[in-house]
């Protein structure tokens, strides 16, 4: 939800600090800061705004300092102001920069403020201050006072802190949101994510939950959520630098859309040998899982939701047993009942979700068969808390409306419904076709890709417009609502999506000649039924447009000009290759009307709150 980066050194960290701000932007962008201590002492610059209001404000007040923390800020307590901006001080001694919600904060203010202190913010983070600063001002030192204060924090958060009183050291904490250390010859880091710190270190240290690190300027120092020394694996990072720069591309979000055929070919990449999926590739027992799964739960939010209601459709189909997909925000607080041998799957592209990671927690101790993790980062706390995973293979994913990582994930779950089918009797030579389709996905997206000069073209008559309707049917159902959720997000066009056939259930009432209405039309078994529900449109005098497999164009009713075609593909992977398109559109109209494509207002990239 924020961003961390913190350091410790022989050397100047501003420009290191503000690097990794930078790289952390996608986290959050009401307001940054940076603190450090400096001959001066503690001193702070905040600015609301973007990481680069920050970094000009620095130009004309540079500070120097070799021990220093930095955050950039999604606003949950208080309003996004310079005032309210992270790092946050306590009587001139300690700053803290935090990610998350301290849910008892007010009676931790109350208290605070009978002891004689002030608030100077509207911040839930202020309390974690004080505490600190007043446990150190009676003699604990840094590290003591942090482990004494954070039983005390009830929620979820990530925490860095330092004191001028113990200058070269950086104090960090997790519990439900991420944090992970830099190693470094005479340097440490830590940050929210290791694209913070990937123009400094290769080495890193994924810290686990209620993990405390005392990070100095030799070496760190690890205890667990009990206070005992640990010792946590060091990871060599295989990305590059330039995995999070845009290259020639305007936008990341255009940059992620193009990666698509990469991404889903490295997803695919040592799964599928000899005509069919390596059972293996979801872990050790996977056959025997697959074997006795009667049923599935899938738990996502947002796209990863989206990527799960197609899933159902594919499960249901192709292994004959029942699919549920539920938005973990709702499964977290609702009395399930778990069918016996139910698979319990987790979709997030982060695996930090707070309530997908809440709702797998949770259901540990309603009698799942199995956990199994779909997610793009292998480090993260999904996939550490489940039994088994499979790793969709997006890479850096910086723009905050999903693109590559929603198309990787769908990919991933295609071998996960395959797999099952196969276990359960799925036919031989359709399950061959099947995984020949899968094979030649990314051929298909990069033909779908090269429409994107017509979408562009087409993008224009969007400009003015305030609503818009998406319609499909089957598995392209969850595909127009993923195009309707991306039009949304980046345009700030008012967009829903609808199943076809429920048109003259009330959304028709909508329909007139100023409602762009966009219906995806794949050459599939519910394509007459889409074209009965698509000339409703036009009998009310719609402005119809109509994306279409090549092989039914021409059957499908569309206007001059409104009608992108195809190129043919099967009809499992048709829902992947249909996404690309609406993907398109959705960036195209956004950069047409102006508005900020890679960091929407009001929207994070990580949702590691409630």
């Amino acid at each position: 939800m924020c961003g961390i980066v913190g350091a410790a050194a022989r050397r100047n960290v501003v420009d290191t600090l503000i690097s990794g701000l930078k790289a952390l932007e996608y986290r959050g962008y009401d307001s940054a800061g940076v603190a450090l201590l400096t001959d001066k002492g503690l001193e702070r610059q905040r600015m609301k705004g973007k990481v680069r209001e920050l970094e000009s404000l620095l130009a004309e007040h540079p500070l120097e300092g070799f021990t220093g923390i930095a955050h950039t800020r999604w606003a949950t307590h208080g309003a996004p102001t310079t005032g309210n901006a992270h790092p946050v001080a306590s009587r001139d001694t300690v700053a803290v920069v935090h990610n998350g919600i301290i849910e008892n904060h007010e009676t931790l203010r109350a208290e605070l403020l009978a002891l004689g202190y002030t608030f100077a913010t509207q911040t839930d983070t202020e309390v974690i201050a004080h505490l600190i600063e007043h446990l150190h001002s009676a003699g604990v030192d840094l590290l003591s006072a942090v482990q004494q204060v954070i039983p005390r924090l009830h929620g979820a958060y990530a925490i860095a802190v330092i004191s001028k009183r113990e200058p070269g050291r950086v104090v960090g904490t997790r519990r439900g949101s991420p944090m992970v250390v830099g190693l470094a010859e005479g340097e440490q880091f830590l940050a929210s994510d290791i694209h913070a710190l990937l123009p400094v270190t290769r080495r890193f240290v994924y810290l686990a939950e209620g993990d405390v690190v005392d990070v100095g300027i030799d070496g760190v120092r690890i205890y667990d959520e009990h206070g005992k020394p640990a010792e946590r694996e060091v990871k060599q990072a295989h990305f590059s630098a330039d995995a999070v720069e845009r290259g020639e591309y305007r936008h990341y979000m255009l940059k992620e859309i193009h990666e698509q055929p990469q991404a889903v070919t490295d997803t695919l990449e040592g799964r599928i040998a000899g005509g069919r999926v390596l059972t293996e590739i979801f872990g050790v027992g996977a056959k025997d899982m697959l074997t006795r799964t009667r049923a599935v739960q899938i738990i996502a939010c947002g796209t990863s939701y989206h990527a799960g209601l197609v899933a159902r459709y594919w499960i249901e189909s192709l292994a004959k047993i029942p699919c549920n997909v539920e938005i973990a925000s709702e499964y977290r607080y609702r009395e399930s009942v778990v069918m016996p041998d139910t698979l319990f799957v987790s979709v997030s592209q982060s695996g930090e979700t707070a309530d997908t990671l809440a709702a797998l927690k949770s259901a540990k101790a309603r009698g799942y068969l199995a956990t199994l993790a779909i997610c793009n980062v292998p480090e993260s706390s999904i996939v550490r808390e489940s039994d088994l995973s499979l790793m969709t293979r997006a890479g850096p994913e910086i723009g905050v409306a999903s693109t590559k990582a929603f198309t990787t994930q769908l990919t991933a779950l295609a071998l996960l419904a395959f797999e099952l089918g196969r276990h359960h009797g799925l036919d031989e030579a359709r399950y061959a076709d099947l995984v020949r389709q899968l094979e030649g996905l990314p051929g298909a997206i990069n033909g779908a890709l090269a429409l994107d000069g017509q979408i562009r073209a087409l993008a224009e008559r969007f400009v003015t417009k305030q609503h818009a309707l998406f319609l499909g049917r089957g598995t392209q159902f969850p595909i127009a609502m993923e195009g309707a959720l991306k039009l949304k997000e980046i345009s700030y066009i008012h967009a829903e999506a609808y199943a076809a056939g429920e048109l003259k259930h009330g959304p028709l009432a909508l329909v007139d000649e100023e409602m762009p209405v966009i219906a995806v039309a794949p050459n599939d078994h519910l394509l007459e039924k889409l074209k009965s529900n698509i000339e409703e449109v036009r009998a009310r005098g719609g402005e119809l447009y109509v994306l279409a497999d090549a092989d039914v164009a021409q059957q499908v009713p569309h206007a001059d000009g409104r009608l992108i075609v195809l190129p043919p593909c099967g009809e499992l992977v048709a829902p992947i290759v249909f996404t690309v398109p609406l993907q398109l559109l959705a960036y195209h109209v956004a950069v047409l009307r102006g508005t900020d494509v890679d960091q929407p207002r009001n929207l994070a990239k990580s949702v590691t709150v409630e």
